[in-house]
């Protein structure tokens, strides 16, 4: 005996083989779903392409007083969700937080949770990706000694608890940044600016809702308005951006229990003020983008492409996308969409309003920009994309001072007809649409399949396929007893 296999009967008719009528054609051995008037059909998915439109839906208020201090983040692992956090200068500027919810393109906001009972600056905020409902607010406390604190909140629903906050920086910080690592569980780092002056990292380190620190680490001798950003595809690299005495740079690093190792500088040679965002592309290994205003060219809004090989950074040409005097510039790539990420500043030439352009990499270093979208009001902009597969190409930005919107990039939305509940097993052989298909079903065996791993458990996947991922919402279908045989579990 010398597989699995040997040890059931063979073949699979007679052996919980069911006749159904097909709905649609059924390829030979693919997994089929029983629907609700009693047919079958094959597990696939249905694309559906959505168009742009930014901004997608009205604008809502998450709060009525004015804040300069004020940014967002969406929930990786959680459809819809996401929390801004800002100085509420209508209560003392008290540090505070709110989840807001997506349906469609409409925003609904729960109730405020004040994190900080002082004023508070400098501030960011960021999701665990690899913890639902999990977040890090970073901040200055400025209406204390203007230490650099953070803090763990956890959300459920539209409810925030929040954790004792921790100090990682005993001096005062300005230009707060931060970023959790995709590609390492419970690990973060904030960059910031010491005393105005020195460009700082620290490691900050998740265990359960206890947030600890390594020792602060000087990424530059002079350095201010950073923005760092975890390369998603190498575990501990990242890229810091920053301002020198006269350019904006950026540079390679890795982190691993709270050592730092730094590589190449890449200078931009275009001075800036107010804030640099950088933003890595998923969808391309090592390539980034960092945007800014160029006050060597009358603060125009710029951005700059570069590649990521080890440490070592390759800028290409920076490419102007507002010919008007443009900052607070942020920016977030479209993890469904390659190529494509979204900009938000504030123009200075249209009363303080905010704009949206989308930006194209065309090449490695070529960026090239669509028409500018308004938002109504002045505003100090932030932005974040949605990761859930059913709010595929969303994202939220900050629009006036006091509301948020949802942006839609042109996409496609993948619906797959498999659900936790509807799998019935695999085709035994071919039928048309309305034909009577012999289906195996549990406890029974399918012989139809190729390049089986012998032993492995299989999962049928949103589109049909059979692999032995076992990520939800992929269900279980049996077990390999050769390279063409699965076994499907018995359900009774």
């Amino acid at each position: 005996m010398s597989t699995l296999s040997e040890l059931l009967p063979a073949g699979g008719g007679g052996q919980n083989q069911v006749e159904f009528t097909a709905s649609g054609t059924l390829p030979n051995g693919k997994p089929v779903i029983l629907k609700s008037d009693g047919t079958v059909e094959v597990v696939g998915e249905t694309s559906t392409s959505i168009s742009e439109s930014i901004p997608a839906g009205t604008s809502a208020t998450y709060n009525s007083a004015t804040h300069e201090c004020n940014a967002v983040a969406c929930d990786p692992n959680t459809s819809g969700t996401f929390v801004i956090a800002y100085g509420d200068t209508g209560n003392s500027e008290y540090g505070t937080a709110i989840v807001g919810t997506v349906s469609g393109t409409s925003i609904t906001f729960g109730s405020e949770y004040v994190f900080y009972s002082e004023s508070v600056l400098y501030i960011d905020v960021s999701f665990d990706p690899h913890n639902a409902g999990k977040f890090v607010i970073a901040y200055q406390k400025d209406g204390g000694n203007e230490y650099g604190t953070a803090i763990v909140g956890n959300v459920t629903g539209t409810v925030i608890d929040f954790e004792s906050p921790v100090t990682f920086e005993a001096d005062v910080v300005t230009f707060l940044s931060i970023d959790f690592d995709p590609k390492t569980a419970n690990s973060l780092l904030i960059a910031y600016s010491k005393n105005n002056a020195t460009g700082k990292l620290v490691e900050g380190t998740l265990s359960g809702n206890t947030l600890s620190f390594s020792s602060s680490s000087t990424f530059a001798s002079a350095g201010a308005y950073v923005s760092v950003a975890f390369d998603p595809t190498t575990a501990g690299k990242f890229i810091v951006a920053y301002q020198d005495n006269s350019n904006v740079v950026c540079r390679a690093g890795t982190v691993s229990g709270g050592s730092f190792s730094y590589g190449s500088v890449g200078n931009t040679a275009g001075n800036t003020y107010y804030h640099i965002q950088t933003s890595f592309d998923p969808n391309t290994s090592g390539r980034f983008v960092i945007g800014y205003s160029d006050s060597n060219n009358s603060g125009y809004g710029t951005c700059i492409a570069g590649t990521l090989s080890g440490t070592s950074i390759s800028l290409g040409t920076a490419y102007v996308f507002r010919s008007a005097n443009s900052y607070n510039v942020k920016l977030a790539f479209d993890p469904y969409t390659d190529d494509k990420f979204v900009l938000v500043h504030r123009d200075t030439t249209e009363s303080e309003q905010g704009r949206i352009i989308v930006g194209t990499l065309s090449s490695t270093t070529t960026i090239s920009f669509g028409s500018p979208n308004g938002m109504s009001g002045a505003v100090h902009p932030s932005i974040d994309f949605f990761q859930a597969s059913d709010q595929t190409g969303k994202f939220v930005t900050l629009a006036g001072y006091t509301k948020a919107v949802v942006g839609q990039m042109a996409s496609s939305i993948a619906t797959t007809n498999l659900t936790a509940s509807n799998l019935l097993g695999i085709s035994a052989e071919a039928a048309a649409s309305g034909a009577t298909a012999k289906i195996d079903t549990w406890g029974g065996l399918n012989e139809s399949q190729s390049g089986l791993t012998i032993g492995s458990d299989y999962y049928v996947q949103e589109d049909g396929t059979l692999s032995t991922t076992s990520t939800a919402p992929a269900q279980q279908i049996g077990k390999a007893v050769s390279a063409t045989t699965i076994n499907m579990r018995d359900l009774t």
